[in-house]
């Protein structure tokens, strides 16, 4: 086999990326975060790059700041299952991929939707699990925020085992069979309404990072969406969620991990850093210097300079600031080493917002960004990418010009889909059904 022939495969995928901080709104070809012609234009762009799937986010309450709808929710958020059943008709080989919460929905209703979405787009349907003991969201429901943070794992790894179970109550020869769940979670009996799929399960995503969610990718995800975008750490995380398969039966090739990477493209590699600056300001405005400070310090900081020194009040760890978005996990540590860094290099509270928010994965000319790539992944550091542009809807464009030919030149990457379902672009193994 030539070193040619053995480089291994990158998979890619889309984010849409009209939720995140990584969006610059003010550029005059940032386009609607909400209507369909942005979704198509960016999953039509994912297949036309021969990408694995499109991934799209979800959030069941509109995220506030000091009382107010934060910025990037102010216009909604649509359901993103939805999306995707109308994304289905308007491609052919991409995956669907959409994130539901296992906190705030039922096994027997969620699992007739991914279903119905898997026998829809012929088998491309895919369900990013996600868990929340958020009391805020919590109040958007009858059960409120009942579910204590610890317990959050053991419901959605009970959820996902029930989904699995209505998926297997169908026989792969079109059979219908009863089902009954009685567990500590859930108890449902009765019969599933949709015949098995034709990937037999969605594909199962998973992104949680602690010890409990590196756990549970390891006993039930497909792919593990991860925020690791550093060489170093991520052959650390590569390493260790790899390594806890074997104690469920699994090999390496049964899960994907893909870090979610941000990219920024120039001409040569200067022009490329020089733009990847100019976007990393944009994205920091001066408002939105002072609202990354309030997340931290958890204080109302509207009062201060975006262009002075940071606040000499310590944080609030206790405060109720920011409600529906993560929680800065040590705000009075991060708030230690945003002042070191800031006293270090004499930089003013947006500047050190910029230096320590706002950095780009993968930085340079095509040819730079497709060795880099390529590097990670032989590197053990992951199996591919999850890609966050920062336009929305357009920003995948010149990825999949420019960088996605060099990678196809280098034989990293497919010329064509060799299959048809989800399962097969990631190559990842058919679940065995369980009568």
């Amino acid at each position: 086999m030539s070193a040619r022939e053995g480089r291994r495969r990158i998979h890619l995928a889309a984010h849409f990326p009209g939720v995140n901080s990584t969006t610059v709104w003010d550029d005059p070809h940032s386009g609607s975060q909400i209507d369909f012609s942005s979704f198509e234009h960016l999953a039509r762009t994912a297949e036309r790059g021969l990408f694995d799937f499109f991934f799209l986010a979800e959030g069941l309450r509109l995220r506030e700041h000091n009382g107010r709808i934060h910025d990037l929710d102010v216009v909604g958020r649509p359901e993103s299952v939805t999306v995707l059943n109308a994304l289905a008709a308007v491609t052919d080989r991409l995956g669907l991929a959409g994130t539901v919460n296992a906190t705030f929905n039922e096994p027997y209703e969620l699992a007739r939707r991914l279903a119905s979405l898997d026998h829809l787009s012929a088998g491309r349907a895919a369900w990013n699990v996600v868990t929340s003991s958020d009391a805020f969201t919590g109040e958007n429901f009858r059960r409120g925020g009942f579910l204590d943070r610890a317990d959050r794992y053991t419901r959605a790894a009970e959820f996902l085992a029930t989904a699995r179970e209505l998926w297997d109550s169908w026989t792969p020869e079109g059979r219908q069979r009863p089902f009954v769940h009685s567990g500590p979670q859930f108890g449902i009996e009765g019969e599933f309404t949709v015949p098995r799929s034709p990937q037999g399960h969605p594909v199962v995503i998973q992104a949680g990072d602690s010890a409990e969610g590196r756990e549970f990718a390891a006993s039930a995800a497909d792919v593990v969406f991860t925020r690791h975008s550093t060489l170093e750490a991520g052959r650390a995380f590569y390493a260790d969620v790899k390594g806890r398969l074997a104690r469920y039966g699994r090999e390496p090739g049964d899960l994907r991990i893909m870090p979610g990477v941000t990219y920024v493209l120039g001409d040569t590699d200067a022009e490329a850093q020089e733009r990847a600056g100019e976007i990393r300001r944009r994205q920091v405005s001066p408002q939105n210097a002072i609202l990354a400070l309030e997340q931290v310090w958890g204080r109302d900081l509207s009062g201060y300079d975006p262009d002075g020194p940071l606040p000499d009040v310590d944080p609030d760890p206790d405060s109720t600031l920011v409600q529906g978005r993560v929680r800065v996990a040590d705000p009075v540590g991060v708030a230690r080493k945003w002042r070191a860094l800031s006293e270090a290099k004499g930089l003013s509270i947006r500047q050190t917002v910029v230096e320590s928010t706002s950095r780009q994965s993968f930085v340079g000319s095509p040819a730079t960004v497709a060795a880099a790539l390529e590097e990670f992944v032989a590197a053990d550091a992951a199996d591919g990418f999850i890609l966050v542009p920062h336009l929305t809807p357009g920003g995948l464009d010149e990825f999949v010009d420019r960088v996605v030919p060099l990678l196809q030149e280098r034989g990293v990457f497919r010329t064509e889909y060799s299959g048809t379902t989800l399962r097969s672009h990631l190559g990842l193994p058919e679940p065995v059904w369980k009568g």
